[in-house]
C-alpha cells in the first residue's frame, strides 16, 4: 500500500513508462515538474505551446529542451483542443493542464464533438490525494475544483472516483467519509440525509468496494479522539481514506487550507474522461505538478 506521495513514482516504474501531452506548456511550473518526471524515467513528454516561449523557459531553468517532442500553437484554447486531438489519436495516454486556464482546458476536454468525454452521460471530477503532515496517511478527496453542488447521482460517482484511486494506491478496502457539518441525521441538510441514503447503499451491499459512512463532520473523519468524545464507533471515523465534501466551497476550502496551513503537499488530477487529465492550480508547485504526472500515470489503463 502506498503511504507516501514518493512512493508513487516506484509504482509507476513498474507499469512501465507512459506518454503526457500538455497543454498550453509555457510556464515554468509545467515544464519543470515534465522535465523532473522524464528524468525519473516515468514519462515521455510532448508539450503544446509556443515552441520559442518554451525554449526560453528550459534555457533559464537550464533545462535541455531535446527532451521533449514540441508541438507549436501560441493560442491558449486552441492549444488545449490540440492536446486533446493528441490523446484522441493515440499520441499520448494522459493530459495535461499548463499555463491555460481552468475553463479552455475543460472545455477542450468536455467538447462534444473533439474531447475527451466517453459516451453516455459520464460525471466529470476531481480528486486529489493529500500527505498531510498531521495524518498517519495519505487522503483522497472529491470533489475540490470541478462540479459546484454535485447532486445524489454525482455524489454515487464521486465515491465511485475516490474508491478506484484509492485501489489504484494498493488500498484494498478504502474507508470513505462522507463530509458535511454535522454527523447527526439532520433533514434540512442535503449534505446530510444524502450522505445518510449513500452510507445506507453501502451497508445493504448496493455500493461495494468500500466501507462508507456518513453525515461525518470533519472532525470525527479524520481526529480519533473526536469520534471517541461524540461515541461514534464505526471503522471509518477517526481514520478516513477518502473525504468526499457536499460542496466545491467545503472541499476547496480543505484543499486551500492543508496546503497553506498544514503544509500538505498533494497529487491531483480530474478523472471521468477518457484518460486522467492532470490538473492542479496554476500557483500550485512543480513537486506538486510532478506528483499530479505520477498520479495519473498510475491511474493509466
Amino acid at each position: 500500500m502506498i503511504t507516501k506521495l514518493d512512493q508513487i513514482i516506484d509504482a509507476v516504474k513498474t507499469k512501465g513508462k507512459k506518454r503526457l501531452v500538455a497543454a498550453y506548456a509555457n510556464d515554468s511550473h509545467t515544464i519543470g515538474a515534465t522535465s523532473m518526471a522524464i528524468d525519473l524515467g516515468i514519462v515521455d513528454a510532448t508539450l503544446v505551446g509556443d515552441i520559442e516561449t518554451i525554449k526560453s523557459v528550459c534555457q533559464k531553468e537550464g533545462i535541455n529542451v531535446d527532451k521533449y517532442t514540441l508541438i507549436q500553437e501560441g493560442n491558449e484554447q486552441a492549444a488545449a483542443n490540440l492536446a486533446v486531438r493528441l490523446i484522441n489519436e493515440g499520441q499520448g495516454d494522459f493530459l495535461m493542464k499548463g499555463l491555460c486556464t481552468t475553463d479552455k482546458y475543460m472545455r477542450a476536454i468536455l467538447n462534444k464533438e473533439t474531447g475527451l468525454m466517453p459516451q453516455g452521460k459520464p460525471v466529470l471530477s476531481h480528486v486529489a490525494v493529500f500527505e498531510v503532515p498531521t495524518y498517519h496517511k495519505l487522503l483522497i478527496a472529491s470533489d475540490v475544483a470541478v462540479i459546484p453542488l454535485p447532486d445524489f447521482k454525482q455524489k454515487l460517482a464521486i465515491v465511485n472516483y475516490v474508491t478506484t484511486t484509492a485501489k489504484t494506491l494498493g488500498i484494498e478496502m478504502p474507508k470513505v467519509a462522507l463530509i458535511a457539518a454535522t454527523e447527526q441525521v439532520s433533514v434540512g441538510m442535503v449534505a446530510c440525509t444524502d450522505a445518510a441514503l449513500i452510507a445506507a447503499m453501502n451497508n445493504r451491499g448496493q455500493i461495494k468496494g468500500a466501507i462508507i459512512d456518513g453525515p461525518l463532520a470533519m472532525d470525527v473523519a479524520v481526529d480519533k479522539e473526536s469520534a471517541q468524545i461524540k461515541k461514534l464507533k464505526g471503522e471509518v471515523a477517526g481514520d478516513a481514506d477518502c473525504l468526499v465534501f457536499p460542496s466545491i466551497e467545503t472541499g476547496n476550502a480543505f484543499y486551500k487550507t492543508a496546503t497553506k496551513f498544514a503544509g500538505a503537499e498533494l497529487a491531483a488530477m480530474v478523472v471521468g474522461a477518457k484518460v486522467p487529465c492532470v490538473l492542479s492550480s496554476r500557483g500550485d508547485s512543480t513537486k506538486t505538478k510532478m506528483y499530479s504526472i505520477a498520479l495519473a500515470a498510475l491511474s493509466c489503463k
